[in-house]
């Protein structure tokens, strides 16, 4: 892990790269833009004060900074100021993402889309805090970029002048703890040093490496230190992403090591001879030397090399978008591993060309003292302590809304950075919505939702502004709050649009068709209020047989009764509708005009509907009484009309409900001729003989059919 800066004295720079095993200071004289190395010390920590790319034991930093200071002071004189560098490795690189509901509010301006992604770097910073919780974070936001944008959940190009339902931007941010930069002042003042200047290794090493006419191509830059490889991703003229893994050089030594039984430093001397020697002398622990070539270690060590390659292109590619770059530039000691840059580029799918060691001739205008072997290591100190000289980064102040803000410039700083740094949320870049409605409509569950929320608005020195002006030092911001959205409130007229009514004529009575409405099974007006949790119904009555009945009772159709509790339709007894002399149903449509006339219904008997339901059967005979020809007849069931008796004569109306049982049947008797026939008894007899076929028989006793039946009486009065 390394943090790195620079000194300046006169036209000299004193540069330091504080790393995970030791802290490096540099001297460079520049004259008329020539930069040259005049001096060089190195001295290691004596503990493990680094770790992750911030000092954890600022005491111990603090003297090792020192001793390279009185060092360098007996050859160059007095340094007092001091300008560093965050190493790429202390950044944070978290993602975020933001949805945001736009169904009545389409996001028709570019400004509306930095708000959207202003949302998810929060998003993005506040999951940060929730993986790394401690009392007192704070994180800069460095940079991003955005990975996609989303309409109702598709990928999409564009948001501008889209409609749907749902918007969302999904970002890759930067940030760099505070912690890092505090613990480096205060190591800096136990060493009698001032901080001038603060530059990021990244964005040092990438304003050296790559001139400003390369850097609108899409380029990633790969540090392979001893502990981990700091990556960095350049596109459209600036650094749109950082990254690290966890795996570097030490990975390739460990693996020498276990395999030759080598001591760490042998093991390290070891690797770095592979790229020079055809062969290696190494002594194991053992003691035993061993003379191995140079061929047969790479091939021993390849499967390390292989996972730290697969490491950082799994890593690029996560940073540019799931894409490669156009190329890579390795630097750092572990440059220098064997056939690490040809696996790059497999697993990139990059020509061999596209990805290559960046050393210290691609630092132009340098040079080097006596005795200062140039190695690819020294690429990054060396060019952070130009880019501190070229490109030093600041502290800026501004206020948003009347509370100084102090920055970084660590980029060009937006108004967006300064609301992020005053922890001003997304949500307050917006009116609060008005609250919605959740109702039911014909049984289906709908929300209304209340207003948005007018934009707040952004003032920048007094004058209208987006969150992606430039801002500079002393800058005043203030943010005039948007105005909240209404609650929702609307009419079932509103909530269904426009009702259409149709106007008929039947038999001559003028009718108006308008749709039914009920609340809560309540009967209401197209512009009644809607409220919260309210269950609408509505139907339009635009069938024939939805209408009739408010004409008369006597026009149903169907005529439908409930025999034995079944739904009954009895055709012959329903009324006639016409159009024309053309009979229509209870499915025709009606149309806004129709003439319509109609036939009423005739009301059923009892018995007429039992014989045309054929429910049981009727038994008869054929006899003669006094002379007199009788049909005798009597059914074979008994009815009960909405739960009363009923002869075959009762009426039945629309909706009765009948129930008819059948019942035994008995022969019939001689009292039975009386219901048939209007046969009186004289008032002068005096006696009476019933006889059937000429011979005596009683009231009670059984007929048949063909008998003769007679009664007789005696010519004396009835006493």
């Amino acid at each position: 892990m390394t943090m790195k800066g620079c000194i300046t004295l006169s036209k000299k720079l004193f540069a330091l790269d504080i790393g995970t095993r030791s802290v490096v200071g540099i001297i460079l004289t520049e004259n008329d833009g020539i930069y040259h190395v005049a001096d060089l010390v190195t001295i290691e920590h004596k503990d493990r004060s680094m770790i992750d790319g911030q000092i954890h034991n600022i005491l111990s930093v603090a003297n090792v900074i020192s001793e390279i200071k009185s060092n360098l002071e007996d050859r160059h004189g007095t340094l007092r100021h001091v300008s560093v560098a965050a190493a790429g490795r202390a950044l944070k690189t978290s993602e975020g993402s933001m949805t945001i509901d736009i169904s009545e509010n389409p996001l028709f301006t570019s400004e509306d889309i930095n708000r959207l992604e202003l949302a998810a770097v929060q998003q993005a910073q506040q999951l940060l805090l929730t993986a790394n919780p401690t009392s007192d974070d704070y994180y800069y936001c460095v940079g991003y970029s955005v990975l996609h944008y989303k309409l109702d959940g598709d990928e999409i190009g564009s948001l501008i002048d889209q409609t749907g339902r749902t918007a969302s931007a999904e970002v890759i941010a930067t940030f760099l703890p505070r912690v890092v930069v505090e613990s480096l002042l205060s190591a800096l003042k136990r060493a009698d040093l001032e901080m001038e200047a603060l530059t990021l290794e990244p964005i040092a090493a990438i304003n050296v490496l790559i001139p400003p006419s390369m850097r609108r191509l899409n380029v990633a830059l790969v540090d392979i230190g001893a502990g981990t490889s700091d990556i960095a991703i350049t596109d459209n003229n600036t650094v749109v992403a950082y990254g690290m893994v966890p795996v570097a050089g030490d990975e390739i030594t460990e693996a020498l090591s276990n395999h030759y039984l080598l001591d760490f430093p042998v093991a390290e001397l070891a690797k770095r001879s592979l790229a020079t020697e055809e062969s290696i002398a190494v002594t194991d622990i053992l003691g035993f030397d061993q003379q191995v070539p140079s061929s047969e270690v790479i091939s021993i060590i390849k499967p390390s090399i292989d996972k730290l390659a697969s490491h950082i292109a799994e890593e690029i590619k996560r940073l540019n978008n799931t894409k490669s770059p156009q190329a890579v530039m390795v630097v750092g000691g572990g440059s220098l591993t064997p056939e690490i840059t040809k696996e790059l580029s497999r697993q990139l799918d990059l020509p061999e060309n596209r990805v290559g060691i960046r050393g210290l001739d691609a630092l132009k205008d340098v040079t080097l003292s006596e005795g200062i072997v140039s190695t690819p290591a020294l690429v990054t100190p060396i060019g952070i302590a130009i880019a501190a000289r070229r490109s030093p980064i600041h502290y800026m102040s501004v206020t948003v809304n009347d509370k100084t803000i102090r920055l970084f410039e660590l980029k060009e700083m937006t108004v967006g950075d300064a609301l992020l740094a005053a922890n001003i949320k997304a949500r307050q870049l917006y009116g609060k919505p008005g609250l919605g409605m959740s109702i039911t409509l014909n049984e289906k569950m709908t929300t209304i939702p209340g207003e948005h929320g007018n934009p707040a608005i952004i003032l920048l020195n007094g004058n209208p502004a987006s969150t992606k002006h430039q801002i500079t030092n002393g800058d005043q911001i203030t943010l005039v709050p948007g105005v909240d959205g209404k609650d929702a409130k609307l009419t079932v007229r509103d909530l269904i649009g426009d009702f259409t009514t149709i106007h008929v004529s039947i038999n001559g009575k003028q009718l108006t068709i308008a749709p039914q409405i009920e609340i809560n099974n309540m009967p209401v007006q197209p512009d009644t209020l809607i409220k919260d949790r309210d269950s609408i119904r509505y139907s339009y009555p635009s069938k024939l047989g939805d209408v009739v009945e408010e004409l008369d009772a006597k026009v149903s159709i169907p005529f439908e009764v409930f025999v034995n509790n079944k739904r009954t339709v009895i055709e012959e007894h329903a009324a006639k509708f016409l159009i024309d002399d053309v009979q229509i149903f209870a499915d025709y449509d009606l149309k806004d005009g129709d003439e319509i006339s109609y036939i009423a219904q005739t009301l059923p008997t009892v018995g007429e509907i039992v014989s045309s339901l054929k429910i049981g059967h009727q038994a008869s005979a054929q006899v003669t009484f006094n002379g007199t020809a009788v049909t005798i007849t009597r059914n074979s069931a008994q009815a009960l009309l909405n739960g009363n008796p009923a002869d075959n004569a009762t009426i039945v109306n629309k909706g009765d409900r009948l129930t008819i049982t059948e019942t035994v049947q008995k022969p019939f008797v001689f009292s039975d001729v009386f219901l048939f026939t209007d046969y009186t008894l004289p008032t002068t007899a005096s006696s009476y003989k019933l006889l059937r076929n000429g011979e005596p028989i009683g009231f009670n006793d059984p007929i048949y059919n063909g008998d003769e039946l007679e009664i007789k009486f005696s010519t004396s009065k009835l006493g």
